[in-house]
């Protein structure tokens, strides 16, 4: 005989039995639309989450007649971030139906409303969109609109926000910037441009930021970091300026950039729920290539390789850690496999922020003989090709040609890698100056 089901001590999800708490519209587990509960506690979601029954009866997750199931989109497993509630152990992800096979909520039907009796000015129209927009959609249910906490109305699930993947390709550089595989936000950015010289000779700039996470609003500290410092450069590169010294200011201007974010602590305690006492802070890396000269630049841990299109030919990396790795190096207390085996190898002795201990901005240049690409970047990609000649068998051949491949390719191989932290690469293709041309500047 069987016995009457007990209801259980806390309200659960109809989807999947997660515990809900008042007030929820959807569940943070499965995305199960809750609002009309109350009403119709047997209704459906509007998009299934779990895979429907067939006719024949069978329970999903096989079996002969079964429906076959429709995977949840990699991007919306990805891209959860923060999740609304977190899945108990051992539960799988939850799969979207196929399109079509649940039938839409039943709506309630609409009551005839004489025209007469409604004020005109109480007609509120309907957003439309700005002309030349396209409405944005869940990239889970892909019918849902997103609202403005960057959730769908129809199923719940967070939606990637912009910074979690960024690309911008100009003529002769390009730039890529991704989440990861780990992390809950991208904390990296960049900046790519060009300017004119005084000569009308092109200057191609890259500037790559990656945020301290230790700190507080780090991903802020690299945006404004990386904004500094290509204004500064746009700013100084036209002026006759040369790119050594352009680049020693604009790393000074990011600094004061990051420093007066210090000051804003309203904000942080306001919309950062991982908030930190210390300073926002982040770590700088940038390159110019102009009239036949490359003038790096950096503060902290994020570098510059060179890599020359004739793959016989050796690259090089161009940049030194401020690292506790490296200063253990340097010092000649261990060698280079020791210091990078150790736990405190990533541990940076140089950053932009109001904390830091002093700011030495580190600039160097260098005129190649040969072309090639310049790859900069966080430690996001190179800890997965630390050694320059990694890094070059890691970029395609044909990366002058196609800069946005070449860092598509770079940010493909740190994912298929592991991904454990943000990556953000920019390159720039380096094209020897024509025959007699010669360069505007001598090295420093």
């Amino acid at each position: 005989m069987s016995q009457m089901r007990q209801l259980p001590a806390e309200p659960t999800c109809p989807g999947c039995e997660e515990p809900l708490e008042r007030g929820d519209l959807f569940c943070g587990a499965c995305g199960y639309d809750l609002s009309a509960l109350s009403q119709a506690p047997v209704d459906h979601p509007t998009v299934a989450i779990t895979v429907p029954p067939t006719a024949g009866g069978a329970e999903p997750g096989g079996g002969p007649g079964t429906e076959p199931r429709t995977e949840l989109p990699p991007a919306a497993v990805r891209y959860d971030d923060p999740p609304r509630a977190t899945p108990a152990p051992g539960i799988d992800d939850f799969e979207l139906a196929a399109p079509g096979l649940v039938p839409p909520r039943p709506e309630a039907e609409p009551q005839p409303v004489d025209p007469r009796s409604v004020d005109p000015r109480s007609v509120v129209p309907e957003p439309t969109p700005p002309s030349g927009t396209v409405a944005k959609v869940c990239v889970a249910c892909r019918t849902g609109r997103i609202d403005e906490d960057g959730y769908c109305e129809n199923c719940g699930h967070a939606q990637p926000r912009e910074r979690d993947h960024m690309e911008q390709e100009l003529d002769a550089v390009a730039a890529v910037s991704d989440r990861g595989l780990r992390h809950h936000r991208n904390e990296d950015s960049f900046a790519v441009s060009a300017a004119a010289l005084p000569d009308g000779s092109p200057a191609v700039v890259a500037i790559v930021c990656d945020g301290v996470s230790s700190a507080t609003r780090p991903d802020e500290a690299s945006a404004a970091a990386a904004t500094a410092a290509n204004e500064a450069l746009l700013e100084s590169l036209p002026r006759g300026t040369h790119p050594q010294q352009a680049m020693h200011e604009a790393i000074v201007a990011a600094a004061e950039s990051v420093n007066s974010l210090a000051t804003d602590t309203g904000h942080a305690m306001d919309h950062d729920p991982n908030r930190h006492t210390n300073a926002p802070a982040c770590t700088l890396v940038g390159a110019i290539v102009a009239s036949g000269l490359l003038v790096v630049g950096w503060v902290g841990d994020s570098r510059v390789y060179w890599v020359p299109d004739d793959r016989t030919a050796p690259p090089a990396r161009l940049t030194e850690d401020d690292s506790w790795a490296a200063q253990m190096v340097a010092a000649g207390l261990m060698n280079e496999a020791e210091a990078y085996a150790d736990e405190r190898a990533h541990a940076i002795t140089g950053w932009l922020g109001a904390d830091a201990y002093e700011l030495e901005p580190h600039t160097a240049s260098f005129k190649p003989d040969r072309p090639g690409v310049v790859v900069v970047c966080t430690d996001g990609l190179w800890n997965y090709a630390e050694a320059a000649h990694e890094m070059a068998q890691a970029a395609p051949a044909d990366a002058a040609a196609r800069p946005l491949h070449c860092a598509q390719v770079l940010v493909g191989h740190a994912l298929d890698g592991g991904g454990h932290d943000n990556v953000t690469v920019a390159v720039l293709p380096f094209a020897m100056p024509e025959q007699g041309a010669g360069s505007a500047y001598g090295t420093a």
